[in-house]
């Protein structure tokens, strides 16, 4: 695995102008990458000064999401139209819908759930039940160590065919089966007829696409430079998008 590089560096602004000259297909993630991390997640909106940069490029080159959110959910937080929006960390399309068999497989999980609704409320554990995904949250926990044991019970002997993942201050449960983000790069590939993609995405469930990338694709991880993560490039921090969105309008030129 090569070391990353970072992606406003002479270098990397060199590759972006670049691939955009190559007609790619551009895809980000949205909490940590075009949204800022912030306590409650219905609070997450899309910076102003990004919304008309990502409506230029929409306008212009096909621009999905790909997020851990319902598609209805992060519809209305971006501010512009996307291409495409993909929700439930691939599981969900916005023309198909969620995956039926992803819904039905977290059926025995959501009882769970039910049966200790008490205990994890007065944790400060929120539960977003996103149809074929479910977000387990502790961000608000007033005090995490206690939260975290609760969720450890509530995830001790998963139901069949279900798999955790971990995020920031949230763990996130999934079924093995349901298509992931890189299967989704990869199906929008196709749908658009892209032969070069850009993506940015800041946590573990972004990892799949990194992974399965073609080496002319540019993939960014948003946050520290992490040399196991499989992205090639990095930004420090969200607020970089900015000056990556003006790079790329600058790119495309009149």
């Amino acid at each position: 695995m090569s070391r990353q590089q970072h992606l406003l560096s002479p270098e990397g602004r060199l590759a972006l102008q670049r691939l955009v000259q190559q007609q790619p297909l551009l895809a980000f993630d949205f909490d940590g990458t075009l949204a800022p991390i912030v306590m409650h997640p219905d609070t997450a909106r899309t910076p102003p000064e990004m919304v008309p940069l990502l409506s230029t490029l929409a306008q212009r080159l096909p621009l999905v999401i790909l997020t851990g959110r319902q598609v209805e959910d992060v519809q209305q937080r971006l501010g512009f139209t996307p291409t495409h929006i993909v929700g439930n960390h691939g599981a969900e399309d916005l023309i198909d819908g969620p995956d039926a068999a992803a819904v039905q497989a977290l059926a025995p999980f959501r009882a769970r759930v039910e049966a200790r609704r008490t205990r994890l409320s007065t944790a400060g554990v929120f539960i977003e039940d996103k149809g074929a995904s479910i977000a387990i949250h502790y961000r608000l926990s007033p005090d995490p160590v206690a939260a975290r044991a609760v969720i450890e019970e509530l995830l001790a002997e998963l139901p069949p065919r279900l798999l955790t993942e971990a995020g920031k201050q949230v763990v996130n449960v999934l079924v093995d089966s349901a298509p992931d983000k890189g299967d989704a790069m990869h199906r929008l590939m196709s749908r658009y007829g892209c032969r070069h993609g850009f993506y940015a995405g800041d946590d573990t469930n972004d990892e799949p696409v990194f992974e399965r990338a073609a080496p002319d694709w540019i993939t960014v991880r948003v946050g520290p430079r992490l040399d196991h993560s499989h992205a090639r490039y990095y930004l420090q921090e969200q607020a970089d998008m900015a000056q990556v969105l003006q790079q790329m309008v600058s790119a495309l030129g009149s």
